[in-house]
C-alpha cells in the first residue's frame, strides 16, 4: 500500500477490494483521503471511484461488515454512502472493575462507545461536460482517466488501486505527488477551463492554500484572477461554506489575502474588501483596516475553534468605512464604528447567507460591545462601568475579552504589552464586582409582571420606565442587587411618576 494505514482502514479498504473483485469492476481509493495520508493529516472520509456501479459497490460492501450498515443511495447522482463504526471502550464506568464478579456481564453494545466512524462515498468513473451557465454538468460513464480529469486539483486526483493485480499502487497521472511536495496547487487541466466548468473550484482553491498553507500557482491565480466574476453563478451557500472553511483554518489570514487579491472579496464580500487600503490627509493616515482585520482573526485562531467568535472578528471593524472622517487637529475618527458595524451584523449574514439565529445575535454582540472593554483601561475604573460591561456582555464575557486581546496588532512589544497589563485589570476588577454583585446572566429583583401586579398596571411605557430605573439604579450603585432595595426603589419611583400601590 503506498499510503500508510492503520489496520481499521486496512480492514475496510481489502473488504472493498474484494467487493469489487467479486462484482468484476475495477475500484480506487481517490480524492483526499490519499491527500491527506500522505501529508500526515486526520481523516475519516473516503472517496471510492468504480468503472462500474458505485451503488451496487457500496451495497456488496456493506454485506461484508457486522453489524451492517446502511445504504444511503442517490439514484440520479450514481452515488452511495456508508459508514462504518468500530466499537471500542465502555460506556458504562462501573462495569470496569467488576472484572472478579461471578455475575460481570460483557457489556452490550448500547454500552459501549464507537471508537471511530468513517464515511465512505462511492460513485462510478464518469466523465463530465459543462454549460456555461451552470455549475451542473452532464454526466457519462468513463475511465479511471476521465475521472481523475475531472477533479479540481493534481492533489486531490491521486488515487490508490484497490485492484488485485496492483493492490495499493498509487496513479498519480498529473504529478500530485510532486506538488504535494512542494506544497503547490494546481489544476489537471488548464486552470480557465477547470473554474470556467466549476467556479467554485476558484474558493476551494484559496481554501486548500489557507488550511494547508500551501501557495497557488502563478498560472493558476491568474485564472482566478480572470474568472473572478463567475462566481455570481454559484449558490450563496456553497460560497459560505466555502468562507466558513477558510475561516476555520489555522490561519485564516492567507485564505482572505487570497480573495482579496484574486478580486473574490470584492464580488462575494464587498463590505469586507471596502476595508482595505489607507487615506492620508496633511501627512495624517489610518491603518488599513482590511489587513488589520485578517491579523485579529488569525489571532483569535491562535486561541478558539470557535467560528462566531472568528466571524465576530472579521466583523468587528466591519463599519469604519462608513463612519471614517478626517478631524482637523486631530486625524482620523471612526466614532460610532461599533454601533454601525452592529446594525450591518444581521443583513451580512443574510448577504452570505449565514444563520439567522442566535449566532448572529452574539456576533452583532460581540461588535457591539468590543470597544467597551478597551475604553475601561483608559480611565479609572468605576464600579458602575464594571457592573455594565459584566451585565451587556453576560455569559458572553470571557469571548469579549478573547476578542479585545486578539484587537491588539501593534508591533511594539511595550505597547502592546501595556495593553495585556490594562486588560488582565479589567479582569480583576470584573472578578471582584461579579463576586460582590453576580450579575452576570442578571435579572433584576423586580419584573415587569410584579410591577404592573403592583400597581394595577396594563403593558406600558411607566412599567417600563420603572423597571429600566431599577436596573440603572443598581448598576450605578444606588441600591444594592436585593429585592427588599428594589421594591422599596419601585415605590418611590411610582409616587414621582404619580402611581399609587394597589397593595403597598
Amino acid at each position: 500500500m503506498y499510503i500508510n494505514c492503520n489496520d481499521k482502514e486496512l480492514e475496510i479498504l481489502q473488504k472493498i477490494a474484494l467487493s469489487a473483485e467479486e462484482l468484476g469492476v475495477p475500484a480506487y481509493l481517490i480524492g483526499g483521503f490519499v491527500r491527506d495520508k500522505i501529508l500526515g493529516r486526520n481523516t475519516k472520509d473516503m472517496d471510492i471511484v468504480c468503472v462500474g456501479d458505485g451503488i451496487e459497490l457500496a451495497a456488496k460492501v456493506a454485506e461484508k461488515f457486522s453489524p451492517e450498515p446502511e445504504v444511503h443511495f442517490f439514484k440520479n447522482f450514481g452515488t452511495a454512502q456508508i459508514k462504518i463504526k468500530f466499537l471500542t471502550g465502555i460506556l458504562n464506568k462501573e462495569s470496569k472493575n467488576e472484572s472478579d464478579s461471578a455475575n460481570t456481564q460483557v457489556p452490550s453494545p448500547l454500552e459501549r462507545g464507537w471508537g471511530e466512524v468513517f464515511e465512505i462515498e462511492f460513485v462510478g468513473a464518469r466523465k463530465e461536460s459543462y454549460d456555461f451557465n451552470s455549475r451542473k454538468p452532464a454526466v457519462e460513464n468513463g475511465t479511471i482517466e476521465d475521472d481523475q480529469n475531472r477533479r479540481d486539483f493534481t492533489i486531490n486526483a491521486m488515487a490508490i488501486s484497490l485492484n488485485k493485480e496492483d493492490y495499493g499502487k498509487l496513479v498519480d497521472p498529473f504529478n500530485g505527488i510532486r506538488h504535494l511536495e512542494e506544497k503547490n496547487i494546481q489544476t489537471p487541466l488548464a486552470p480557465a477551463q477547470t473554474f470556467s466548468d466549476d467556479p467554485l473550484r476558484m474558493m476551494r482553491a484559496i481554501r486548500f492554500a489557507s488550511q494547508l498553507n500551501f501557495t497557488i500557482h502563478p498560472e493558476t491565480v491568474e485564472a482566478i484572477r480572470q474568472m473572478a466574476e463567475r462566481i455570481k453563478i454559484v449558490s450563496g451557500e456553497r460560497i459560505a461554506d466555502e468562507l466558513n472553511k477558510i475561516l476555520m483554518s489555522s490561519k485564516p489570514s492567507i485564505g482572505f489575502g487570497l480573495l482579496y487579491k484574486s478580486g473574490l472579496l470584492k464580488i462575494i464580500f464587498p463590505q469586507m474588501a471596502d476595508l482595505a487600503g489607507a487615506e492620508y490627509i496633511d501627512g495624517h493616515g489610518h491603518k488599513d483596516n482590511f489587513y488589520h482585520t485578517i491579523q485579529v482573526v488569525d489571532n483569535i485562531a491562535k486561541n478558539t475553534d470557535d467560528l462566531w467568535l472568528r466571524w465576530a472578528a472579521v466583523l468587528h471593524d466591519i463599519a469604519k468605512p462608513a463612519t471614517k472622517k478626517f478631524e482637523e487637529g486631530h486625524g482620523w475618527t471612526f466614532h460610532g464604528h461599533e454601533v454601525v458595524g452592529g446594525r450591518m451584523v444581521p443583513k451580512i449574514f443574510a448577504q452570505l447567507k449565514l444563520p439567522q439565529n442566535e449566532k448572529m445575535k452574539f456576533v452583532r454582540k460581540m461588535v457591539e460591545l468590543h470597544l467597551r472593554p478597551i475604553s475601561l483601561t483608559k480611565e479609572e475604573i468605576t464600579d458602575s462601568a464594571i457592573r455594565r460591561l459584566l451585565f451587556d456582555a453576560g455569559e458572553d464575557f470571557e469571548a469579549l475579552m478573547t476578542l479585545c486581546e486578539a484587537d491588539i496588532t501593534s508591533k511594539n512589544k511595550q505597547k502592546v504589552k501595556r495593553y495585556l497589563e490594562n486588560f488582565e485589570l479589567v479582569r480583576q476588577r470584573c472578578i471582584e464586582v461579579e463576586e460582590k454583585d453576580h450579575l452576570r446572566n442578571w435579572q433584576p429583583p423586580i419584573t415587569g409582571e410584579m410591577i404592573m401586579e403592583t400597581f394595577k398596571l396594563q403593558p406600558s411605557r411607566p412599567v417600563g420606565d420603572i423597571k429600566n430605573a431599577i436596573r440603572e439604579a443598581i448598576l450605578d450603585g444606588i441600591i444594592p442587587n436585593e429585592y427588599d432595595a428594589a421594591y422599596n426603589f419601585m415605590l418611590e419611583k411610582a409616587k414621582e411618576l404619580g402611581i399609587s400601590a394597589s397593595n403597598p
